[in-house]
């Protein structure tokens, strides 16, 4: 029994954001039920590469884990008809459309909730469904530049700079979903009322200003690139290695600066603290000093010293190698639906408990691959499942 068992969702999101949500969601124990366009690609699910001697890509085999999945054409009334079944038992609902679609298409909350009271129904959009901003297309890093987080991020000489990592995606729509979604289900265990949630992209990255932003809200003062504690206004940075590798030095409280700078006997840079007036000066000195030896060499150096100090890793030695990684098992081995016991690699889930910790039944299956069964299951004859395939219905 998983924690999330007894949830039924339906998922109709696409990309990365809401997939990862109802993901996680699913790796709880959520039973979670993914509906796709049978005409409309997803360009995640279908970005290559694709898993040798089978029709999944590796992205679907992992935002697709633990989630069945169905094709419907919801340009259809018929479609809409089975959704509207559906609603009476899979009460939660993410969609990832932009604000109006679903109500033009008649799955609106105001309409489903009709059907069923207790829905809870998470809408993750860029924007959001109000404001002048509601219906503008967006990727990450348009809501990071917008947000104001990039301002302030980068390197004075380079301005901002890219991450590669989908930190408004990931890092605000899909925790931010399952966090609303978990607490619309505490509020509904409470008072029987479902609810409607409203998740921006967007919203999500203002507090990811954190101090700087709480500063700059109280004072009025703007923050500038490598200027404060943590954009490179520090000694905090990433500094190159002999063997141009690179080591991110985080040694920010004393007994850390203290600690760092004896293991790179530069002692006399430890009353200046780690935010010296120089900054400048004093980062080129550490700069020449970290060049002078290679990663590992540094690394064995630093080994058991508090100092805040930690190579970086390519995706290998983080994924395949990192022996913290492996005791977190944060990789893990999956079985590939279909086969005969083909096991593939994927990211784990962060969320460790006690009691119902999670379980990787099976990777994800192809798109549309539980049309049939689920409908089978909706008391649909095999006449009636015919007729939807030759309507292009699914």
């Amino acid at each position: 029994m998983g924690a999330l068992t007894g949830l039924k969702i339906l998922d109709f999101s696409t990309l990365l954001p809401g997939p990862y949500a109802t993901l996680m969601l699913a790796d709880l124990g959520a039973e979670v039920l993914k509906i796709s366009s049978p005409t409309k690609g997803d360009i995640v699910a279908n970005y290559p590469p694709f898993i040798e001697d089978s029709r999944l890509s590796a992205n679907q085999a992992w935002l697709g884990r633990n989630k069945k999945n169905i094709f419907l054409n919801l340009k259809s009334e018929k479609a809409i008809d089975i959704v509207k079944k559906l609603i009476e038992e899979y009460d939660i609902v993410v969609e990832q459309f932009r604000p109006g679609v679903m109500k033009r298409l008649g799955l609106d909350y105001e309409t489903l909730k009709k059907i069923n009271p207790r829905l809870i129904y998470c809408s993750l959009t860029g924007y959001g469904q109000t404001g002048p901003m509601k219906n503008n297309a967006g990727h990450d890093i348009n809501y990071l530049a917008r947000s104001g987080n990039m301002s302030y991020s980068g390197r004075k000489s380079t301005g901002p700079v890219l991450t590669n990592m989908q930190i408004a995606d990931i890092g605000v729509g899909s925790l931010h979903s399952v966090v609303g979604i978990l607490a619309a289900v505490n509020y509904r265990n409470t008072t029987g009322k479902g609810q409607y949630i409203d998740v921006a992209m967007f919203d999500g990255l203002i507090p990811f200003h954190a101090m700087e932003g709480a500063s700059f809200l109280a004072t009025g003062v703007e923050s500038k690139r490598e200027e404060t504690r943590l954009n490179g206004g520090s000694m905090y940075d990433f500094y190159e290695t002999k063997d141009n590798r690179y080591l991110s030095v985080g040694s920010l409280e004393p007994k850390f600066w203290k600690n760092f700078c004896e293991c790179i006997d530069l002692q006399n840079l430890i009353e200046k603290t780690v935010m010296p007036e120089n900054v400048s000066e004093i980062k080129e000195i550490i700069k020449n000093r970290l060049k002078e030896k290679t990663l590992n060499e540094w690394m064995d150096i630093f080994k058991g010293k508090d100092v805040c100090v930690e190579p970086v890793l390519n995706m290998r030695e983080a994924l395949i190698e990192d022996e913290q990684i492996k005791a977190r098992e944060m990789v893990v081995e999956v079985k590939v639906p279909n086969t005969d016991n083909l096991k593939i690699k994927q990211m784990g889930s962060p969320i460790k408990l006690s009691e119902c910790p999670v379980n990787y039944s099976e990777g994800g299956y192809p798109l549309g691959y539980h049309t049939k069964e689920v409908l089978v299951e909706m008391g649909y004859t095999e006449k009636e499942i015919n007729e939807l395939f030759k309507d292009e219905i699914i």
